[in-house]
């Protein structure tokens, strides 16, 4: 069969099967603790994650970082045992203990065989309230993240990354700033900084524990009251829940910046402002805009700078959703001579959303695309554990991840237009890590002045 033929003859996909995320219920502790249980039929793994609010984005600005790093040494150690010690005790069980903090919550995680589930919370319960917060490893930790921020500045994508999210967000804004710390604060993090940061956390009334796995003869409210009914808070701390995140867009945000970096062969592009919340009323509409934008291989901003102009392997574009206003962004990376005119096109291209509408195989890929793989981001214990705390952190209802799919399937062309409104070309940043001396003229003549020049060092 000739190569046409065998074209004509490809598959079409078919009609997307029905889905629906693993059923939950809520039940609360005596104590005041959320305890959310997921059934997840058939799976040897349980999955374990406990949701403290008031994480990077509530921290003193003087302190950026503390609860990163707070978080990063809650497995260094406990009262009961050292950091060796702990993991030892992590692995007879088969388990893996963890914390992390995100801009809202700070996290601890586990995952483990079903019939270990209960002397691993206790591992997670020991993490909890009784770290040490060993003098010696904070100081290697915080050592690793001054390591981390100079590899960072060595690194032309991070650097525009850190340069772009520090030009459009106002100086007050945690957004400003990166999560885990800056060269300014993360030396003036100390042990008693850390251990004020993780007391202020302990707040059993504000935290909820989902448990998602095979939950046949479970019975997860026992479980957790067992183990964390007699959590009480630490006195003196705790108290009202964190206020939303400031994010105030920076005065004169709209401006081009450059950090020179001589002799690069290509540019960094960033090109965008202050997003939206989560929690907005046409989402849906927008993540089907963004995925024709810039989320597909054949969106329209591949379709022209890759497949058309030969500017990049790739580029995207999207919004950061967060409780507060995240950043919405174009990023790729270009041949140094082709920067002025790559950043002209990407523009153009954001202009044109509010009155090119998507063609009908536009719309129609970018929904299948979001309906499809949507199943395959909860196939285990652990990552519909990670889908009920968003939830939990972006104060959603309970049906959010069922009434997805549909959302998306019920989402028009004009629906699509409407949503570009949220992108605002003629108000984005743009800032470039790259050889200012052959960029900045192209810039000034496609008229994206003024440009700032700022040195990389």
């Amino acid at each position: 069969m000739s190569g046409p033929a065998i074209l004509a003859h490809r598959p079409s996909a078919g009609p997307p099967r029905p889905y629906h995320f693993p059923g939950f219920r809520r039940a609360r502790l005596d104590n005041g603790l959320t305890v959310i249980a997921a059934d997840v039929p058939g799976r040897p793994l349980m999955a374990a994650a406990l949701l403290l609010p008031g994480g990077a984005g509530h921290e003193p600005a003087r302190l950026a970082g503390v609860s990163s790093l707070a978080a990063r040494a809650l497995s260094e150690g406990t009262r009961r045992r050292d950091a060796v010690a702990f993991i030892e005790a992590s692995e007879r069980l088969g388990a893996s203990v963890g914390a992390s903090c995100d801009w809202e919550m700070l996290s601890l995680s586990l995952t483990v065989p079903r019939g270990r589930l209960e002397p691993a919370l206790e591992l997670l319960d020991e993490m909890l309230r009784e770290p040490a917060f060993p003098a010696h490893e904070i100081e290697r930790l915080r050592e690793q993240r001054l390591n981390e921020l100079l590899q960072a500045a060595a690194q032309p994508g991070r650097r525009a990354e850190r340069t772009f999210l520090a030009h459009i967000y106002a100086p007050s804004s945690p957004y400003a700033r990166p999560m885990g710390g800056d060269e300014e604060t993360v030396p003036r993090l100390e042990r008693a900084e850390l251990v004020a940061r993780h007391e202020a956390h302990l707040e059993p009334a504000q935290a909820t524990l989902i448990l998602a796995g095979d939950m046949e003869g479970l019975d997860a409210v026992a479980v957790a009251q067992a183990r964390f009914g007699g959590w009480r808070p630490t006195p003196g701390v705790g108290g009202a829940a964190p206020t939303p995140v400031p994010a105030e867009p920076a005065a004169g945000a709209h401006a081009t910046v450059v950090v020179d970096r001589p002799g690069s062969p290509q540019s960094e592009v960033r090109i965008g402002h202050v997003g939206l919340r989560r929690r907005i009323p046409d989402y849906h509409a927008t993540i089907v805009l963004t995925t024709m934008l810039g989320g597909l291989f054949n969106s329209r901003l591949q379709r022209l700078l890759r497949e058309e102009k030969g500017y990049t392997y790739h580029i995207s574009a999207g919004f950061d959703f967060r409780r507060s206003p995240g950043p919405f962004g174009v990023r790729t990376a270009v041949q140094t001579e082709v920067t002025a005119p790559a950043v002209s096109e990407a523009l153009g291209v954001l202009r044109r959303l509010t009155t090119d509408a998507p063609t009908p195989a536009e719309l129609s890929e970018a929904r299948e695309f979001l309906i499809g793989v949507f199943p395959l981001r909860f196939e285990s214990p652990e990552q519909v554990a990670g889908a009920i705390a968003g939830l939990v952190t972006q104060e959603l209802p309970d049906d959010e991840l069922d009434r997805y799919r549909p959302a998306v399937a019920a989402v028009t062309a004009a629906d699509v237009v409407a949503a570009s409104s949220h992108i605002q070309p003629d108000a984005a940043a743009i800032v470039l890590v790259g050889d200012a001396e052959r960029i900045v003229p192209g810039l000034d003549a496609a008229g994206l002045g003024p440009v700032q020049v700022v040195p990389a060092a």
